[in-house]
Formats: C-alpha cells, sequence, structure tokens
C-alpha cells in the first residue's frame, strides 16, 4: 500500500494495486480501470476513489476491477522511477520480463500488471474493457486516444469528447497497444492537466458513463447520468471530432528541449508557428494543423505531436472496406503480400510502395513498423480483434 496525492484536491489517499474488484458474473461485461500508470498522473486515481464512495457499486450487472499502476512513481508524484511504465509492453520486453530474475523497478511493476492481466482475462467469458486513465502537462480538452480498430471507434464514438486516431503509430510499447493486440476493447482516457481538478471530476464522469455504455450500470439506476454527459460534453467544448496524429517531434537522449509557453492541445497553429526550443534551435510547424499534447514537464520524450481532423465519409469508407476484409485486395498491388495472413501482417517494399500515401494503408486498418530500409510491416487490428465477444452489444449494431 501507497501513499498517493492529490494537489489539485489537496487531499492524501493511500492504495494497493486492485484498487477494488467487484464481480457479479463472470460472462457479463468487465471493466479494468487503469489510473497512475504514469506516478504524477494521480487524478485516475482520485477518480476512481470517488467513484468508490457512491451507491453505484451496489447496482452493477456485471463485473469492474480498478487497478493502480506504478505504485512506487505514485509514491513519490514522479512520472517513472527508472523507465517509463508505458512503453515497456513489447514483445521483447514481455519475454525478458518472464526470463529476467534481475528485475528494475518498472519491470517489477509490469511484472505485477503483466499477471493480473492474465488472470483477468483467463477468468472472464464475457466481452472485456480495459481503460486507462490519464492526464496531460499541459491544458486540454479531455479526449480519447485509441488503437484504430473498429471495436476500439464503435465503443468510444458514444462518449461527447475528441478522438485520437493512431498514436500508437509513433509511441513504442504502450500497455492498450499490447492489449489491443489480444483483441479486446482498449481505450486511453486523458482527463486534463496533471493538477487540475477538473481533471478529477471529468475522470469520474467518464468511469460512469463507460459503466453505463458497456451495460455495466444501467442507465436508469444512475440519476446523474446527464449531468456526467454534459459535463464532458461542455469541457470539451462540443468537440467530438475524430482526430488522426500525422507528426511527432521525438526528443532524444541529451537534447535540450523546451516548449514555447503558452499552447494547449487541439489549439490550431498555422505553418511556420515557432512551437518550440531544441538545442538552441527554433523548432517551426511545417504544416497548418493543431498541436497534441506539447510537453511542460521534465520526463518525457514525446515533445509534441500534431494532428488534423478526419472526414467522417473516410471514417465511414474504411469501416466498409474493414468488414468486407478489403486488404486483401492491397496484396495484388507490387511489392506487397502477407508476412501473416491470420494475424493481419503486410510485409511492404518500400522502393515499390514510397508513392502510396500512408493514408491508403490507415483507410484499411494498417499501422506500420519499419524493420529496416527496404521493408515495413504492417499491422491489421481488425484480423485480431474478439469481434465475437462484442458483436451482440448495443454499441457494437
Amino acid at each position: 500500500m501507497v501513499k498517493v496525492i492529490s494537489k489539485a484536491l489537496n487531499k492524501q489517499i493511500e492504495v494497493e494495486r486492485i484498487i477494488t474488484n467487484f464481480s457479479s458474473s463472470l460472462n457479463r461485461p468487465t471493466i479494468v480501470f487503469f489510473a497512475g500508470i504514469h506516478g504524477n498522473e494521480t487524478a485516475g486515481v482520485f477518480a476512481l476513489n470517488e467513484f468508490l464512495k457512491s451507491d453505484a457499486l451496489e447496482n452493477l450487472k456485471g463485473n469492474l476491477y480498478a487497478i493502480a499502476g506504478n505504485l512506487e512513481a505514485l509514491s513519490v508524484n514522479k512520472r517513472f522511477i527508472e523507465q517509463d511504465l508505458n512503453r515497456l509492453w513489447t514483445q521483447d520486453n514481455l519475454e525478458n520480463l518472464i526470463s529476467n530474475n534481475n528485475l528494475k523497478a518498472e519491470n517489477l511493476e509490469q511484472l505485477d500488471l503483466y499477471n493480473l492481466l492474465k488472470e483477468i482475462k483467463d477468468k472472464h467469458s464475457g466481452p472485456i474493457y480495459f481503460i486507462d486513465l490519464h492526464t496531460t502537462s499541459s491544458k486540454t480538452l479531455p479526449f480519447i486516444t485509441i488503437n484504430d480498430a473498429l471495436i476500439n471507434r464503435k465503443f468510444s464514438q458514444q462518449f461527447p469528447v475528441p478522438i485520437v486516431l493512431g498514436i500508437e503509430e509513433y509511441l513504442s510499447g504502450p500497455l492498450l497497444s499490447y492489449i489491443n493486440q489480444l483483441g479486446y476493447v482498449s481505450l486511453g482516457f486523458e482527463s486534463g492537466q496533471h493538477d487540475d481538478v477538473d481533471a478529477v471530476l471529468n475522470g469520474l464522469s467518464f468511469i460512469y458513463l463507460t459503466l453505463v455504455f458497456a451495460e455495466v450500470l444501467n442507465k436508469n439506476d444512475l440519476v446523474d447520468f446527464e449531468i456526467h454527459y454534459n459535463r464532458l460534453k461542455h469541457q470539451s467544448q462540443n468537440n467530438n471530432h475524430v482526430f488522426e496524429v500525422t507528426y511527432l517531434h521525438k526528443i532524444k537522449q541529451n537534447d535540450n528541449f523546451k516548449m514555447v509557453n503558452g499552447f494547449n492541445s487541439f489549439q490550431k497553429i498555422a505553418k511556420g508557428k515557432r512551437l518550440a526550443i531544441s538545442n538552441n534551435k527554433d523548432i517551426f510547424s511545417e504544416y497548418n494543423a493543431r498541436i497534441f499534447m506539447p510537453l511542460y514537464q521534465s520526463q518525457g520524450e514525446e515533445g509534441f505531436f500534431l494532428i488534423k481532423t478526419i472526414k467522417p465519409i473516410f471514417l465511414k469508407m474504411s469501416e466498409l472496406l474493414r468488414r468486407y476484409k478489403g486488404d486483401n485486395l492491397l496484396v495484388l498491388l507490387p511489392g506487397i503480400s502477407w508476412h501473416d495472413r491470420k494475424k493481419g501482417i503486410l510485409s511492404v517494399n518500400l522502393k515499390v510502395t514510397k508513392y502510396l500515401a500512408k493514408q491508403i494503408f490507415h483507410v484499411f486498418g494498417f499501422r506500420s513498423q519499419q524493420l529496416d530500409k527496404t521493408r515495413m510491416l504492417l499491422y491489421n487490428r481488425e484480423r485480431v480483434s474478439r469481434v465475437d465477444l462484442y458483436k451482440n452489444e448495443t454499441w457494437f449494431k
């Protein structure tokens, strides 16, 4: 058990790895909330703690887990101790995790979470939803991040907040990418700025809505449903558009990086706008876009992202192509072949396909990982999605 402090609420609580565990029926929907995967992001922990004070637990018609992430980092209010726990969930790291006896601080945290995840997914036969609660160092609208599988997209579109696709293409080893590869609904919710009271309140509203939308909590049993829904709608300034990440400024080791003050996530920026200073050189935007998650803290390797809106017609087009496995058409193009058809992995010759826009592959549901200078693997989230678990849920129809 560790002590966690909320600067926003001026409160201190004690939490264990499993903040709460409620089960009513193993074949009913299961919600798994993670909070504090980054130790300086305590709003999700306190939002879950506030939820547990309510009468809602008495009306749950499913299963609920609330899990604290990086306990040691939470106890000192730091993003991480030695390594970012939300960048370790790669296949190589997981294999080393199981076989290595000399584990660092975050590896021990990860091993605990890995075993807990395995226990949950082996125990429950109904649909499982994994929700990772986060906050940002900059001012922001509340928003959802997802790996772009249709099960994630359809579940997320019930919430009155912006949705950001494609961030997994720019990050190595996020927890939710690992879970999504297992085929489950998994989404991240960024509730606001780290030490803002609104971040806790937005997180609490999101918890309630998640339980209702997954039918673990009946809407009629929640007298404040409209209040929670309208709160998120108001906090997101009626912005429920879908965005895609188009650029990341990666901070290299030993870089001296500083963001220009005053940027908020989702703020529109013009081409040529001065954004940051790195190693005494100004960094300017090369696009008309929106800035996303600018870094205003000492720890972290992502300086800022740029995002652009996806038009609804392209979202609909991609849904139809995925439902009818339109990705089979891609292998008819030169330089593209199946690397693993069952898992939905394409092998792409970069010399042959260098003139094909990345967005073409995105429409079919593929995200990329470059192997070397000549070849790239494309991963299709739809081929591994466990649609059978969710196909009868109200939101999926």
